[in-house]
């Protein structure tokens, strides 16, 4: 008799895979795709996020769902008691808020829906003072978080709540203890109203730095997924050039690199929490010298795209590009021949984000994140479209 029940079993699970194929291939439909979900036999979904600015918006396409598995809109700001800022000044609406309320992400969030794609609601504060006022009351404060994104969420239909608190400042225990406390409370709170998941961002720093706000030994205990921002490592204030997301040579030339932060991660969480944080843009620096690692010349740092870089890439007749097989990106060095100084630009392309993809699946990451949607040029996400789905 067991024999027979094994068999059924396994005729069963071969006619729903079956099914599915045939299904998917004559009438492909991304929410089928959803609604007959395999990962619940055959294991976990990996997962692309890709945020989504509000200034992006003019930029980005309305239709990512090839590459990503959630949009999460980019950002409504909280304020000092937990509440989600409507204005930043008597008369002056918060522009996050403002873009969602009058509509302008609507596109976007309807295109995600209708293609199966999750979404998220990113709220953010960076303001350091701010950010103290929060945590001195944290288990009000995040009630008063929770009550003032709940009516926003279940109106766009948002199923994730993505909490970006970055102090810059060094971080006192308490503090870090309070942020806990905060993220529970949150946490709880989405739980008891049904809201959906509770997604958290840590810069790379965070799982070797123990005066990070973050803790991420204990926010890992309590968060659904933990986005590992591992970018900035070269920024536009850094002192000398240099890739923005080293894949490697931590130690040799780079102080940190991405394969090392996931090292870290990986040391206090389950693989499959973390979620790898991956960017679409780079920095241009002036130097006086022409080689990569050069020292800057002060306040030269901008931000350029990955789109902005290949137009660039393909106007300049003298200019030729090197992807770094350590740095895992690509960098343009070329001389100002009005001012003789050299311009320094380190950006990610497609190989960048094709190493990012083999960092994940070696490592058996929950997934990848993207920042941010709109800055990407031809081909950068395409190592995503296989990644994902």
């Amino acid at each position: 008799m067991t024999r027979r029940i094994l068999l059924f079993i396994l005729i069963f699970a071969f006619g729903i895979t079956a099914g599915y194929f045939v299904v998917s291939k004559f009438w492909p439909n991304k929410k089928l795709e959803k609604d007959i979900n395999l990962t619940s036999l055959f294991g976990p979904q990996k997962e692309v996020v890709g945020f989504l600015p509000y200034w992006l918006l003019s930029k980005a396409q309305t239709d990512y769902s090839k590459y990503i598995t959630q949009l999460s809109y980019f950002s409504l700001t909280v304020s000092p008691d937990g509440t989600i800022e409507q204005y930043t000044a008597p008369g002056e609406s918060e522009p996050g808020y403002l873009a969602l309320k009058r509509g302008k992400a609507d596109p976007f969030l309807n295109s995600a829906k209708a293609n199966g794609v999750n979404l998220s609601l990113t709220v953010f504060n960076g303001n350091d003072d701010q950010i103290g006022q929060i945590l001195s009351d944290p288990t009000k404060n995040a009630d008063n978080l929770v009550g003032s994104v709940a009516p926003i969420m279940q109106q766009y239909g948002f199923t994730d709540l993505n909490l970006d608190i970055e102090q810059v400042s060094d971080a006192s225990p308490s503090a870090r203890a309070n942020f806990v406390n905060f993220t529970k409370e949150v946490k709880n709170q989405l739980v008891a109203r049904k809201l959906g998941t509770l997604t958290l961002d840590m810069t790379a720093i965070s799982f070797v730095k123990d005066t990070n706000l973050s803790d991420p030994k204990a926010l890992a205990q309590i968060a659904d997924k933990i986005i590992l921002m591992a970018y900035d490592y070269h920024y536009s204030g850094s002192y000398v050039t240099g890739p923005v997301a080293p894949g490697e040579g931590a130690g040799v030339v780079s102080e940190f690199d991405t394969e090392s932060a996931v090292e870290k991660a990986l040391e206090i969480m389950p693989a499959s929490k973390l979620i790898l944080g991956i960017p679409l843009y780079g920095y241009e620096w002036e130097t006086i010298n022409d080689t990569p690692r050069s020292a800057v010349i002060p306040h030269t740092g901008l931000i350029i795209s990955n789109q902005r870089a290949e137009n660039f890439l393909a106007s300049c007749a003298t200019c030729s590009a090197q992807f770094d097989d350590t740095d895992k990106e690509v960098h343009v060095i070329y001389k100002d021949q009005e001012t003789g100084t050299y311009h320094q630009i380190f950006y990610p392309d497609g190989q960048s984000t094709g190493y990012k993809v083999s960092l994940a699946n070696n490592n058996s990451l929950g997934g990848i994140a993207v920042w941010a949607l709109g800055y990407e040029g031809q081909t950068i996400l395409g190592p995503l479209s296989s990644y994902g789905h």
